[in-house]
């Protein structure tokens, strides 16, 4: 049944019918990650208004009327046909357990968004990020950031970031070449061709870099632009929505007066109030029922005392709040299962105890050595690889 259900679903995917994309935001610590975030998050703060975003669990949602917003300034984005419903961008950038989330060998994030500081090139960081990518072969696109740092910059706002470096003075231009080309070598170190984007010789071996200033907001509409027209030519086959659940616990933690709840980010699928979930827990699979679905409110009504609205049912790409009983052993960083008739509930037990068991496979014991505690698997698998790389038993 399970199984026939899975079918059908992958059966019923169309091109008509996308997701909205998942966006991870990496980078050194100090390139401007959050920076970053809080301009695509904030598209017309002149207007006073948040631009309809909504604040999310463990991920912000920037609907596509948002992006339609800030993409105006790029030139030939009148012409863009938008499909996708918008981006739902993973709002804990360096979370550890990114870099080990095995959603079924297939990493949570679609896209990913590299931000490097032009000052600083290419820092360790960085270069973690770009094996992380390599390794699960997630696209990406550089963000190169402070561009408002070149001597001598001269901000203008609203304006294609193309037109805004022709605008600046020789010098400026001069120092703003010489720093893209040693980010463009660097990263020729790492075995990537990389080209400012509108100097990009073909999209499908070379990685756009992106000059930006999160600080002023140039370079943010043309990110935008990059990321979703990225999306809609090369990832339309990954974007297609399927009914098919496919959610992963990000984090588990108590509320006051919920209990303790699991963030999780649903990339697929539809969850309903009362469903029956099966997650990974510390003894055995945790089987309960869903008791409510909790989002942020929008962001204007933040004044209210409860600040999470109950939703019936989210329906993919979403983070979303579940508070149901038994969830204090839930662990973080596997997925989630929905069993929709009640012989499901032992397959899916089965299947969560196999995941559970090849993450922790991964982790070696030994009789002698230290003790290791963490608050989520993420954070165990990131602080054990510490260990390992600093040779301490």
């Amino acid at each position: 049944m399970y199984h026939l259900r899975k079918e059908n679903a992958e059966k019923n995917r169309t091109i008509d019918n996308l997701r909205a994309a998942i966006v991870c935001v990496l980078g050194h610590v100090d390139t401007g990650k959050t920076k970053i975030l809080d301009k695509l998050r904030r598209t017309n703060v002149q207007d006073g208004e948040a631009g309809g975003i909504t604040q999310q669990i463990g991920a912000t949602n920037v609907p596509i009327e948002a992006i339609k917003e800030q993409i105006k300034i790029v030139k030939g984005s009148s012409d863009m046909d938008l499909k996708v419903p918008g981006l739902l961008i993973i709002d804990t950038p360096g979370h550890e357990s990114f870099s080990n989330l095995r959603n079924r060998g297939s990493s949570l994030c679609d896209i990913a968004i590299l931000v490097v500081d032009i000052m600083h090139g290419l820092e360790p960081q960085t270069i973690e990020s770009i094996s992380i990518l390599k390794k699960r072969k997630t696209p990406f696109i550089v963000a190169l950031n402070k561009i408002d740092r070149l001597y001598d910059w001269n901000t203008m706002n609203r304006k294609d970031v193309r037109d805004i470096i022709k605008a600046q003075s020789q010098n400026t231009q001069l120092e703003f070449e010489k720093r893209s080309k040693d980010v463009i070598l660097q990263f020729a170190e790492q075995g990537f061709n990389t080209a400012l984007f509108y100097e990009n010789p073909d999209v499908r071996s070379y990685v756009s870099l992106v000059p930006t200033s999160a600080i002023t907001g140039e370079g943010m509409g043309n990110l935008l632009a990059l990321i979703v027209e990225f999306c809609q030519t090369r990832l339309q086959q990954r974007l297609m929505y399927s009914d098919e659940l496919q959610a992963t616990v990000l984090e588990v933690k108590a509320i006051p007066g919920l209990g303790t709840t699991i963030d999780v980010i649903l990339v697929n699928g539809t969850l309903k109030e009362g469903d029956t979930m099966v997650c990974a827990g510390t003894d055995v699979p945790i089987v309960t029922q869903i008791r409510s679905l909790l989002m942020p409110q929008p962001m204007k009504e933040l004044r209210v005392k409860n600040a999470y609205i109950e939703h019936r049912e989210v329906r993919a790409a979403q983070g979303v709040k579940i508070a149901a009983k038994e969830l204090e052993k839930a662990i973080a960083g596997l997925n989630l299962y929905i069993a929709n008739k009640p012989d499901e509930v032992e397959i899916l037990k089965e299947e969560v105890a196999k995941e559970f068991k090849s993450a922790l496979s991964n982790i070696k014991l030994q009789e002698r050595g230290v003790f290791v505690q963490a608050s989520t698997l993420g954070s165990l698998e990131a602080l054990l690889e510490f260990l390992r790389t600093s040779k301490i038993p």
